[in-house]
């Protein structure tokens, strides 16, 4: 017994003749837009929720510092951190009083005024 087999021929442009191609996506400038869209959602929501949760922080109630903390010193003329700092903590470094003051005062540069009031911690306070 013999067997026959059929086949059909190829024709051209026929799904037989090449293996299909992968086409590449290409947007429109309507679909470039709606990417760029939802792309930039999250960053504006989450820029807004900062800008809104910030400004809490800003005007909240602490009560700041208890008074026990710290005792005030009246600048006087010709004084600068380091004869401060030398006055109220003879026993201490100067450094590390200087240090102490500005970051209490927050104070932008050494720089001070007569008649300014500085905040001394207590903790370098001699009168105590």
């Amino acid at each position: 017994m013999s067997t026959i087999g059929i086949t059909s021929p190829a024709f051209p442009g026929s799904a037989f003749t090449r293996p299909a191609r992968s086409t590449r996506l290409r947007l429109t400038l309507r679909g470039r837009r709606v990417l760029a869209t939802l792309a930039a959602i999250p960053a504006v929501v989450a820029i807004s929720l900062a800008m809104i949760s910030g400004g809490s922080a800003l005007a909240s109630r602490d009560a700041g510092t208890p008074a026990q903390s710290f005792s005030t010193v009246t600048v006087s003329f010709g004084d600068t951190l380091w004869s401060i700092a030398e006055t109220v903590a003879p026993e201490a470094d100067p450094r590390d009083v200087i240090d102490a003051i500005v970051r209490l005062n927050a104070l932008e540069g050494v720089s001070l005024e007569a008649g300014q009031s500085l905040a001394i911690p207590a903790e370098y306070d001699s009168s105590r």
